[in-house]
């Protein structure tokens, strides 16, 4: 059973769009989120004088689906963002988050393993594309000190999307399978979908949780042009990455190659139809009827 847990969060200057401070009730680490025209306020801390990590996240002018993100380290993490901040290779960020430890005992090779293993997670994620031109090996530290960074690194993974980072969520369908076995909330346990249609020869299953809709691999979408579609673009690119491609069999479908993610019903079920749909209506609860609208109306009491 999953426990709940308390996050702090602290609005330096009283706004929601300006410098934010994280922590977690009993953890060491102290998170510092700025907006980058904000920067300079952030590096004027006590907190950016210190040792640790830090992102640097804005959108992928390469990939508009998807944002890109540097992850970093350093000895004094605001020497590191100053030098990033005149070079004209990373002018994509637009906001900046440092992790840090509020006492002494974060060293720089705790840092540096750290470093490793954000850049391995996010990888594996594939939610971001990462702007790190290397990536560094993983630093060998004492058994005990490698424990006592795993416990860092999860309280990191724990905080970063409360303050509007999920570069290090796992993947979709992980995600799913972690909340099948911990969740004994139906708020909070993957709900499985479909769209089928006859007519068209369409059959897309997609599971939804915590507010996500994947479409899962094999999934099927027309090929049809309509004038009107909001998420052209997306899906436009969706074809370009290869993640939706033509059938080979001379039909009006494509189909997806993975799981994609997608933030609304809607956005998923207009992609697959390649029209403005409305994704509630569209979408029906696995071997059943009931649209997705309605089974969560029926989930107010």
């Amino acid at each position: 059973m999953s426990s709940g847990r308390t996050v702090r969060l602290f609005l330096v200057d009283g706004s929601s769009s300006g410098l934010i401070t994280a922590e977690i009730i009993n953890w060491t680490g102290h998170a510092l989120v700025a907006p980058r025209q904000a920067i300079g306020d952030a590096l004027k801390r006590d907190e950016a004088g210190r040792t640790g990590v830090y992102f640097l996240v804005g959108e992928d002018p390469d990939q508009p689906t998807k944002n890109k993100v540097y992850i970093g380290e350093g000895d004094i993490v605001s020497d590191r963002i100053r030098s990033h901040a005149k070079d004209d290779s990373k002018d994509f960020w637009t906001r900046a988050c440092f992790v840090t430890s509020k006492d002494p005992n974060i060293t720089k090779a705790h840092v540096r393993y750290l470093e490793s293993r954000l850049i391995e997670l996010t990888k594996l994620s594939d939610r971001a594309n990462l702007a790190n031109g290397n990536d560094p090996s993983a630093k060998s530290l004492p058994e005990s000190d490698v424990a006592d960074m795993e416990f860092f690194l999860e309280q990191i993974q724990l905080i970063l999307p409360v303050v509007g980072f999920d570069f290090l969520r796992a993947r979709p369908l992980a995600e799913v399978k972690a909340a099948t076995a911990l969740s004994t909330s139906s708020s909070s346990k993957p709900l499985e979908l479909t769209i089928t249609s006859k007519k068209h020869g369409l059959d897309a299953k997609a599971v939804e949780l915590g507010g996500e809709i994947t479409v899962l691999a094999g999934s099927k979408g027309l090929c049809e042009d309509f004038a009107m579609n909001s998420y052209k673009s997306l899906r436009q690119q969706l074809i370009a990455d290869g993640r939706l491609k033509p059938l080979d069999d001379g039909s009006t479908l494509l189909e997806f190659t993975e799981d994609v993610r997608f933030g609304s019903p809607s956005a998923a079920s207009s992609v697959i139809f390649n029209r403005n749909t409305n994704g509630r209506i569209t979408w029906k609860i696995k071997n059943t009827d009931q649209t997705l609208k309605d089974w969560q109306d029926a989930q107010i009491p």
